[in-house]
């Protein structure tokens, strides 16, 4: 707990400290005086003055941060340095324009943070899973179309895939829109390819797509790593590094079959043969049935499934590394946005929001898996932080953004009572989106 509290703190640290340098730097820029430059909220820890007058802060609350800039209105009570009217440093007396650049910087800077955290992870390279499918399940749309266990995904609508990430993210573009999707293979050392037919489905449970379709990733050899204690798996005789060579009549499985059988057969027993210190040994285990918390009852063992993961070497060129750092940011910005209005009409489960408790466990979990998994963490919530920011919802730099626009629009700026309605309804649905989080991180928790 205490290194996946770390790890989330790091996170926030990084992500908020470049999206207030956005604001800072620009606003620098831009000849306005900058009084406080605060990471965090609530009382002060640590204060520095710079030569500029500047204070660096450290506050108690470490959910977010903030610019205080010079502005006509009065500062607080024990801010001996409250601004003059009309002063030509303050926020407020600049052109529309460098009010609209110094508040966009923010946002915009957690997108520059994404390119250069993905092109960092192309130019030096990075160990990924190989794009190796897992037999997909009888009736699904992979199935259909002729895929097979052991099938390397090369490409996806012809755009090259060198890894299980890269087709995952390829596929799940695809399947945001549905319809049709070449997917070129590589089986037995032979060139195929296999056209997948995409539904559009409207998702309201929150399901795995890529399991809707039957794709998963597979060659990982099924060890159990480690056995809950009172479970099924223990009380049928499985221990830690038994290695699992049949179930159900499916011989030499990969780790996501195992896991769908197991799934699909709550309170059904199930014949497993698992090879321990060189010996085959026959056991029956009935999994136990949990319902998930979109109502789906599944079978649940309680072994914990390790071993083996074929790997590739992932790297580019300085340019091809800056290039596709600004594409997979792009896209990643671009599919968000497709998400969230999928959200608004139904098509996608509200239950796909995740809290603070969900971004430090992920946090957590990419830190000890190793520094590139963290640091696409970092790039993944930096993108969601800047494409939340830039949402016209006030209270966020977008809805500052849409004042601006209306100011550029009409000449002047919207009407006090029209901004104050505005502030009122932007704090209506912040705190709502934050039930919403809190509550799917609780139900996560307790599943």
């Amino acid at each position: 707990m205490l290194f996946t509290l770390f790890a989330f703190l790091v996170a926030l640290g990084i992500l908020i400290t470049f999206h207030e340098l956005g604001h800072y730097w620009v606003a620098r820029w831009c000849g306005v005086k900058i009084l406080r430059f605060s990471l965090g909220f609530g009382r002060v820890l640590l204060k520095r003055v710079d030569r500029h007058g500047t204070e660096w802060v450290l506050s108690a609350l470490p959910l977010g941060g903030y610019v205080k800039m010079l502005d006509e209105e009065v500062q607080d009570s024990d801010d001996t340095r409250a601004p003059l009217a009309k002063d030509s440093q303050s926020f407020q007396a600049q052109p529309v324009g460098k009010r609209f650049a110094i508040v966009a910087a923010g946002p915009i800077f957690n997108l520059l943070l994404a390119v250069m955290f993905y092109a960092s992870l192309n130019l030096f390279g990075t160990q990924e899973p190989a794009a190796i499918l897992s037999k997909p399940p009888v009736g699904t749309p992979a199935a259909l179309a002729g895929l097979q266990g052991g099938d390397q995904i090369t490409s996806v609508n012809q755009q090259l895939v060198a890894s299980w990430p890269q087709a995952r993210w390829a596929l799940l573009q695809v399947v945001a829109d549905g319809g049709q999707v070449e997917i070129g293979l590589e089986r037995s050392a032979s060139r195929l390819t296999r056209v997948l037919e995409v539904p559009v489905v409207a998702d309201p449970t929150g399901e795995d797509p890529m399991r809707r379709l039957g794709l998963a990733i597979g060659g990982m050899t099924p060890q159990i790593r480690s056995v809950v204690d009172s479970s099924v798996a223990q009380a049928a005789g499985l221990t830690a590094n038994d290695l699992i060579v049949a179930v159900d009549g499916e011989q030499r499985p990969d780790v996501a079959q195992v896991i769908r059988i197991i799934q699909a057969n709550p309170n059904q027993p199930l014949a497993f043969e698992v090879e321990r210190e060189g010996q085959i040994r026959h056991v029956t285990l009935t999994p136990a049935a949990v319902t998930l918390e979109n109502g789906k009852v599944v079978g649940r063992a309680g072994f914990q499934l390790g071993g083996h993961v074929p790997m590739v070497e992932v790297n580019y060129g300085v340019f091809e590394s800056v290039w596709l750092g600004v594409t997979k940011t792009f896209d990643t910005a671009w599919f968000s946005l497709k998400m969230m209005g999928k959200m608004l009409i139904g098509e996608v489960s509200i239950k796909n929001i995740s809290g603070p408790v969900t971004i430090a466990d992920y946090a957590g979990q990419t830190a000890r898996i190793g520094w590139a998994a963290y640091i696409s963490f970092l790039a993944l919530v930096s993108v969601s932080l800047g494409v939340l920011n830039l949402l016209p919802i006030p209270m966020l730099d977008g809805g500052h953004l849409l004042y601006y626009l209306v100011e550029i629009i009409r000449g002047s700026p919207p009407s006090a009572r029209s901004i104050d309605w505005g502030q009122r309804a932007g704090m209506a649905v912040l705190a709502g989106l934050m039930v919403v989080a809190l509550f799917n991180d609780l139900i996560r928790i307790f599943n």
